[in-house]
């Protein structure tokens, strides 16, 4: 993360791009203050990065709960106890799991029983938390013979391999922290946590990716829509060697292999701090947003298709999404990003995209006061930025963040853990326009279907949307899968199965949430 930026200065001096007249609809944000969430993300030196928070529904009630990081402070887990279009309440679980050492948090259903787990990413031996329901929680690293390690770890995803009963689990370290005082080129492995062939339920030994960079990101996403997901890790190219950017061929029981130069893979070194992805062109295909120093990208595939090649072309400066400096607050000097989302904040039917910002630690060459950007995607394909005008722009030092519609009212509201100070809740108020919210569920392993695909048509629009599991900033998310329908009341839907089956176009009203399984007519929460 040292100080760079010749090269961004003269883009900050250019005019602002001319804002169109189908200007986004900007919704309004109140910060829920009595929220009732009370916590901080804090630390120093182990905990200058992290500060996840995991967003799910721990209870069966349909509203998303969260476990969020704490650092040098115990994690905290908050059960959702708003009302329906409420204002939003949490309640802090008594009895509940509270980790120490947490850098971040990211839930899966690993046993596929129907209640989700935990994954704990630690500065020191990783957790994996298996759930009983009612938020409620137990170990299960000796059971599912987890090793834990002991590390500095700071970025997860996951997958079902092909024909496999169990989750692969990917984890990113970081670097050695006993190098406090001259940390360059001490970046550790990275470890792959696959099923163990000599029994069911269980993890074999951690295989290291060798080499790895310090990364802080990574995500198991299936690029080329090839069926088998690759693993893309954005790395922190201040403390390695001779690193860049990656990503892995996962080839299912075969030993991982990078992707060179000889396949199309480009190099590139970021500060690379997370991963977001979406498929913003409507190709069929996810884009990616990178989040950096000062320096983010969004790599659009150059040429989609079949039999395409990983080379990616970076789009931030034309779709104007470089958030490279800060755009309130009086500063001028570079932005750092961290976590990033994409998702659609007014339900026009057009992706958005949240950034959360924050100084690595007193960096002199960097903003002190950096602001959240979220960036309202225009039907051309331009983002405008409304952080400011939305009520998002907090000042305070951002790490961790969620856009979770966390009062059932299919406006997608936000909640941002800062470092050093405490986590802040927002409620979106409004205005958007229609929206359905799904949930995929099947039988056997892989209840959650991470690997699959929605894809939802609205006239002759199709938002497609993959299932994964990671990515982000040192958190993420499981449960509902959110889309903006713009004026249309109503839409088809579609899943493509992890297995390859395609499912058939059903039809969906407006303004509700469904539950969507293979063979089965779309399903009402209220229904269910």
């Amino acid at each position: 993360m040292r100080p760079f930026l010749a090269a961004l200065l003269f883009a900050a001096l250019l005019p602002g791009r001319a804002i169109a007249e189908d200007t986004p609809l900007v919704p309004m944000f109140t910060e829920s203050v009595d929220s009732g969430v009370s916590h901080t993300f804090a630390g120093e030196w182990e905990f200058m990065v992290g500060g996840g928070v995991a967003v799910f529904d721990c209870d069966g009630n349909g509203l998303q709960d969260m476990l969020i990081a704490g650092g040098e402070n115990p994690s905290s887990l908050y059960r959702n106890v708003s009302t329906e279009g409420g204002p939003l309440k949490f309640a802090p679980v008594e009895g509940g799991p509270q980790p120490d050492k947490t850098s971040g948090a990211y839930p899966i259903d690993i046993d596929s029983d129907g209640q989700m787990d935990l994954v704990v990413l630690r500065v020191g031996a990783n957790r994996v938390l298996r759930g009983l329901g009612d938020c409620r929680f137990e170990d299960a690293g000796k059971k599912w013979a987890f090793v834990g390690g002991d590390a500095w770890s700071t970025a997860f995803s996951a997958t079902w391999e092909k024909g496999a009963a169990w989750p692969t689990l990917a984890i990113g370290n970081y670097i050695d922290r006993a190098e406090e005082f001259s940390p360059w080129g001490s970046c550790t492995d990275n470890w792959l946590h696959r099923p163990d062939a000599g029994g069911a339920g269980r993890f074999a030994p951690p295989v290291p990716l060798v080499p790895s960079h310090c990364a802080l990101s990574i995500l198991f996403t299936d690029w080329n829509r090839s069926g088998t997901p690759s693993l893309r890790v954005s790395n922190d190219r201040e403390y390695y060697e001779g690193g860049q950017e990656q990503m892995w061929h996962i080839p299912p029981g075969a030993p991982p292999v990078l992707y060179g130069k000889d396949e199309g893979w480009q190099p590139l070194k970021i500060w690379g701090m997370g991963i977001a992805s979406a498929d913003i062109d409507a190709n069929g295909y996810p884009d990616y947003f990178l989040t950096s120093m000062a320096d983010n990208k969004l790599q659009v595939l150059a040429e989609p298709g079949k039999g395409a090649k990983p080379v990616y072309k970076d789009e931030a400066f034309r779709r104007g999404a470089t958030a490279h400096r800060p755009y309130t607050g009086g500063e001028f000097k570079p932005s750092t990003a961290w976590h990033a989302q994409f998702d659609d904040v007014n339900n026009d039917g057009f992706v958005d995209l949240f950034v959360a910002k924050g100084n690595v630690s007193a960096m002199p060459d960097f903003a002190m006061k950096d602001p959240n950007n979220l960036l309202l995607q225009r039907p051309d394909g331009i983002f405008t930025e409304a952080g400011d005008k939305a009520g998002v722009a907090s000042l305070s030092t951002a790490r961790g963040a969620a856009l979770a519609d966390f009062n059932a009212d299919g406006l997608l509201d936000l909640v941002v853990v800062n470092r050093n100070a405490p986590t802040q809740v927002w409620r979106n108020d409004g205005p958007g326009q229609h929206w359905v919210q799904l949930t995929l569920r099947q039988s056997g392993p892989n209840r959650d279907v991470i690997g699959g695909w929605i894809e939802l048509r609205t006239g002759d629009r199709v938002q497609t949307r993959e299932i994964t599991s990671g990515g982000g900033h040192a958190g993420g998310q499981a449960g509902w899968w959110h889309f903006g329908l713009g004026d249309a009341t109503g839409s088809e839907v579609r899943v493509l199965w992890p297995d390859g089956t395609e499912g058939d176009w059903q039809p969906l009203g407006p303004d509700d949430r469904y539950i969507l399984s293979p063979g089965q007519v779309p399903v009402r929460w209220v229904d269910r």
